[in-house]
């Protein structure tokens, strides 16, 4: 398992959501977070889901 983080901003900077968790691969950590902008109805915003070496596996400005 890795550990990956998803972050969302606002066009302004403000971070709205700045969280952690655990996947075990990159294809799941990107649908885990996807789930997780879904359910906050962040999909929209800007948003990154990095793993802990600093690699991106979702993006969106």
């Amino acid at each position: 398992m890795g550990k990956y983080y998803l972050t969302v901003f606002e066009k302004n900077g403000e971070k709205l959501l700045d969280e952690s968790f655990e996947a075990a691969s990159e294809q799941e950590a990107k649908d885990l977070g996807i789930q997780k902008l879904e359910e906050k109805n962040y999909t929209k915003k800007t948003h990154r889901c990095v793993n802990a070496a600093g690699k991106m596996v979702l993006f969106e400005r």
